[in-house]
């Protein structure tokens, strides 16, 4: 089981590598994978020293799975070529998203669509990821009519370069690289990605499509706004869910407990709800401050965190790996 990491010096990458160690992934080889200007430096995997390759020598390599996580032009250029050469390719970029022609995966949700004929296999947006974990189990016994959702996003999620800013304008330091327009520090910035013409951001109608493609049903209604915030470890989101049926709330509670990947933290006596800094490094999706929207029939309001590097992104690619491996699909 040879698997290359593409992008293995990255922010995601890293983490790629520390949750296939972790979750104790049965590979035999890895071959990490990053650009030409990383080419020969070492990366340590289970007490184990292995050199950076480039594409090309990977490619050669036909490793059984490559997890990419190399950004949109690099995915949309070299996928395909390690599909040609027989690799399944999960691609953590948003290149393959909404291709028809490709699956949009969630374990926990949809991860029976998979076959052995998806060479390309898409991760979905961090955010959707732990909206859409939640949403399926309610979805399937209630009947999801429309979904409100703001989101709180971890700096993280932007890269080693907006950790940087937020820290240097932290400890006073004015003169360090920018990643946003404005400080990040002490603020808010209701702005991921870039502006649509429909007054949208990118990361918001990302949250929108990829629901519906991932739930498998495009009468799902949702609308986003999507707001970086001056934190680590993880993205919290406020989601607001009109159902077509009624729901009992002790119900809705033993449901989400009961659901694979979910772990319900919703006490507010007692002052217990999920935060980004207890879901870091966590590869769980935490659903708290579950209630009753008294203003409309059939709607419930809950508030779900989850580390963005990780079930965000790394451990669900590895999660659709596993999958691959248990189910044969490879």
């Amino acid at each position: 089981m040879k698997i290359a990491v593409v992008g293995a010096t990255g922010l995601v990458g890293t983490v790629m590598l520390k949750v296939l160690e972790e979750r104790n992934f049965p590979l035999t080889e890895l071959i990490p994978v990053a650009s030409e200007k990383s080419v020969g430096k070492e990366i340590s995997f289970k007490g184990k020293k292995y050199a950076v390759v480039n594409m090309e020598t990977a490619i050669a390599m036909r490793p059984d799975i490559a997890l990419f996580s190399a950004g949109g032009g690099t995915s949309t250029t070299y996928a395909p070529l390690f599909a040609e050469a027989g690799t399944t390719v999960i691609d953590n970029s948003s290149a393959w998203r909404m291709d028809p022609s490709k699956k949009l995966i969630v374990p926990e949700v949809n991860a029976s669509e998979l076959s052995i004929d998806d060479k390309i296999i898409a991760n979905p947006n961090c955010s959707t990821i732990q909206m859409v974990v939640a949403l399926k189990p309610l979805h399937d016994k209630y009947r999801i009519k429309r979904v409100v959702v703001s989101t709180y996003q971890s700096v993280t999620g932007t890269g080693v370069k907006a950790v940087e800013q937020m820290m240097n304008e932290r400890n006073g330091i004015t003169d360090g690289p920018m990643a946003y327009a404005y400080p990040i520090d002490l603020n808010v910035i209701p702005q991921i990605d870039v502006f649509t013409e429909n007054g949208y951001t990118k990361e918001e109608m990302k949250m929108i499509l990829e629901t519906r493609k991932i739930m498998g049903d495009d009468s799902i209604k949702v609308t986003a706004t999507t707001v970086r915030i001056p934190v680590m470890g993880g993205h919290s989101e406020s989601v607001n869910i009109e159902f077509e049926n009624d729901f009992d709330l002790a119900d809705v509670r033993d449901l989400l407990t009961k659901t694979e990947g979910i772990i319900v933290v919703d006490d507010p006596a007692n002052l217990k709800y999920p935060m980004p800094k207890d879901a870091h490094e966590k590869d769980e999706v935490f659903v708290g401050r579950i209630r009753r929207d008294e203003s409309l029939p059939n709607t419930l309001n809950m508030w779900i965190v989850a580390d963005n590097l990780r079930k965000g992104a790394a451990t669900n690619a590895v999660q659709i790996a596993e999958y691959l491996v248990k189910s044969e699909l490879i």
